[in-house]
């Protein structure tokens, strides 16, 4: 007959049972040897792969007391269905589901017009709540020095500013050099409005139409299109063509994601 020896040690001295939890994808933890934070983007053969809020990926082995979920010691486990293809969202993030919006940082990221917040909160949206980031819009590059000066940047509270058709030489970039500091940040696109920076592609056309010297750009464009003179209705049209990051522009994306990546870094 087998022997078995009893377990003598103390109860104070015995590890706490911690809760176990499904490795779904899109769960945010913390592997705390190393101190890698990411959502869970695969979970198989005893290991999980996280993936940071800058892409980079990770796999760690799904051990007893491996992670912390909101600082508190969990043990992931398989989810019962297996792995399955976490969705994202439209800048190309994993989604975090049942994601609350962060209060609202001390930072921020203004814009040159409506159109342009429009267009980020179509693609950044999700992202720009998670990370509790407002977006507002200016009426003109002209009132940014008044804007920045009020809003005074600091290391707790940053500034980031994306400027349409911002290149050398032009009175946008000479604006942006006079308010630009360690903790205000302009940075912009070549385009000039940010209807260009929607692929045309996307939008069913060959290409942006070039507009004579002189015109309103936008009432240009639509007429060279043929569309009816009413910018706003043209925009709308614009904008319900654009479904994620691939339907715009390298130019803009990587402009948006380091103003993000500028106000969201510790102080």
């Amino acid at each position: 007959m087998r022997q078995y020896s009893p377990d003598l040690t103390p109860p104070w001295k015995k590890p706490k049972a911690v809760p176990e939890v499904p490795a779904d994808p899109g769960l945010v933890v913390e592997e705390p040897g190393t101190g890698f934070c990411g959502a869970v983007i695969r979970c198989e053969a005893g290991t999980v792969t996280l993936e940071d809020r800058f892409g980079k990926h990770r796999v760690f082995p799904l051990e007893p007391r491996g992670f912390l979920l909101e600082g508190k010691v969990v043990t992931l486990v398989r989810p019962a269905a297996g792995p399955v293809r976490p969705t994202r969202t439209a800048s190309g993030s994993v989604a975090v589901p049942g994601a609350r919006a962060r209060v609202a940082r001390a930072g921020r990221i203004y814009v040159e017009g409506r159109h342009d917040a429009e267009l980020v909160e179509r693609v950044w949206g999700d992202d720009l709540r998670v990370e509790g980031v407002v977006v507002e819009y200016l009426e003109g590059i002209d009132d940014l020095p008044a804007i920045v000066a009020d809003f005074a940047p600091g290391p707790d509270a940053r500034l980031g500013v994306l400027v349409d058709h911002l290149v050398p030489g032009t009175k946008e970039s000479r604006i942006a050099a006079s308010v630009t500091s360690d903790h205000a940040l302009v940075v912009g696109h070549p385009y000039i409005d940010v209807w260009e920076a929607v692929k045309p592609s996307s939008v069913g056309i060959p290409a942006w139409p070039r507009v004579p010297h002189g015109q309103d750009w936008k009432t240009g464009v639509c007429r060279s299109l043929r569309w009816p003179e009413n910018t706003g209705a043209a925009w709308q049209h614009i904008l319900s063509r654009v479904h994620s990051y691939k339907d715009l522009e390298p130019e803009l994306l990587g402009r948006v994601e380091e103003l993000i990546d500028f106000v969201t870094a510790p102080g």
